[in-house]
């Protein structure tokens, strides 16, 4: 299929705009492989490297503004750079940003989190990758059993316990009902592999296999309560009350993964869903951008922890720098109201996706939760990682992503299994301009493009 001179030409603006990104690549990529420090920020031909942010802006390095609709993955609820955090943020500095021992505002931040996020008891640590790991740990460490059941397309950090099945193509994917265990790539434990069970996202019958033929072996099953790695997608309530009498049923321990979920409604999943889980695990925008994670959960579970009992550990956890900010971000800035208002904006970019694509005669579904949104090029709804890679056009996506890009807006976070993030400091004027574009980039995205991977294909 021939690319319409229209659509070639936006990709060719895109690549004359960001002629330094090209130039710090050359010089990057035979140091750091694909010049970027985390494979999901390489671009083809080049990723784009950005050297400032503030508010609801971001600044890339031919000095091309661009309101930002992605905000660090969804860690930037708070937005980027905001007054109240660069306030405590530059006192903490002048008095030092980590101690060794522990921090005495620990306990602030402790009850902040048991009051707004339902747990009994918290350790701190420094990512959502550590956080999701210690969590495993902890579950099998108090069920003294190994296995542990996770969702097909779902990420839960780059360590091996759960690097499987995370974003495979259709073929390794295997069947609906019975996905494959697949490793997401060379280098995944087989050991650690063998202890992983792989279920269908939303399907409580392919979870109940699973129980059924190891129902004494199962420690754990974790999931994002909204899957985030394959756009939004939001299961029935239904199937999380389900998979909650399940894991009743067989003493298993229910994780949520909050990574994400727990910057986009004030009091997480949980609030959506009525369901409560054994553990939690919190990251991204609980810090307003400074290295923060958490593992909270039931006293009964959490009490395991210590010495001489479940191990965790790491020189970095409960830092002053990211505890204060952690205080601030939880009390200060994702206020309710704030927020509400968030929320509020993001259901508008998602009607405004569903009409203005529609009217242009593109498939298009559109949907939300809390402070994000995604958009998907499809015919019809998209639940689970299956349907994504079957009926998601990812030609249109990038047509769409390039020629927001090229008119000032960055409207998710790079990749059509994203999603968009709006942060407590973008303005209504800010989603005025995204609409306005969306209605001038419509009219690209309905023109006939193959459905490739990126933009390399074009």
């Amino acid at each position: 299929m021939d690319i319409p001179n229209e659509v070639q030409a936006e990709f060719n603006s895109f690549l004359k705009r960001t002629k330094r990104s090209n130039e710090i690549f050359n010089k990057t990529k035979d140091l750091v492989p694909y010049g970027v420090s985390s494979n999901y920020r390489a671009l083809e031909p080049y990723p784009i490297y950005f050297n400032r942010g503030v508010g609801s802006r971001i600044y890339d390095s031919d000095g091309n503004e661009y309101i930002d609709f992605n905000m660090a993955f969804g860690v930037l609820v708070a937005g980027h750079n905001h007054p109240k955090l660069v306030e405590i943020i530059e006192e903490r500095i002048r008095n030092g940003v980590v101690l060794g021992f522990e921090y005495e505002r620990i306990y602030e931040l402790a009850n902040i989190i048991r009051d707004r996020f339902n747990v009994d008891m918290v350790r701190f640590s420094s990512t959502g990758l550590e956080a999701t790991l210690h969590a495993i740990r902890i579950a099998r460490g108090y069920t003294q059993r190994d296995k542990v059941i996770k969702f097909l397309g779902t990420y839960h950090g780059s360590h091996d316990f759960l690097l499987v099945a995370t974003k495979p193509n259709l073929y390794a994917a295997g069947n609906r009902k019975r996905p494959s265990k697949v490793p997401s790539g060379p280098g995944v434990s087989k050991a650690a592999l063998s202890e992983i069970l792989v279920a269908q996202y939303g399907d409580i019958e392919s979870v109940e296999l699973l129980f059924a033929e190891h129902p004494d072996e199962i420690a754990a099953v974790i999931l994002e309560p909204v899957a985030m790695n394959m756009g939004v997608i939001i299961p029935p309530k239904e199937f999380m009350h389900r998979l909650r009498a399940l894991c009743d049923d067989y003493g298993v321990v229910l994780i949520f993964d909050e990574v994400k979920t727990s910057g986009k409604l004030f009091h997480g999943a949980e609030e959506y869903f009525g369901v409560k889980p054994d553990l939690k695990t919190m990251a991204k925008a609980i810090a307003g951008g400074y290295p923060l994670s958490v593992i909270g959960g039931r006293k009964e579970i959490m009490s395991e922890v210590g010495p001489d009992k479940i191990p965790h550990a790491g020189t970095f956890n409960s830092n002053p720098l990211s505890i204060d900010a952690g205080i601030v971000t939880l009390r200060d800035i994702l206020t309710r109201d704030a927020m509400d208002r968030a929320i509020k904006y993001s259901s508008e970019l998602v009607k405004a996706h569903r009409e203005i694509f529609t009217d242009a005669g593109v498939p298009v579904y559109s949907v939300g939760f809390g402070t994000s949104g995604a958009v998907f090029f499809s015919d019809r709804e998209i639940n689970n990682w299956h349907d994504f890679l079957l009926y998601e056009h990812t030609g249109k996506w990038w047509v769409y992503f390039v020629s927001m890009m090229n008119r000032g807006i960055i409207p998710t976070a790079p990749g059509p299994d994203e999603q968009w993030t709006v942060s407590v400091q973008h303005s209504e004027e800010d989603v005025e301009r995204m609409v306005d574009v969306l209605n001038d980039v419509a009219r690209l995205v309905a023109m006939d493009v193959p459905k490739m991977k990126n933009i390399e294909a074009f």
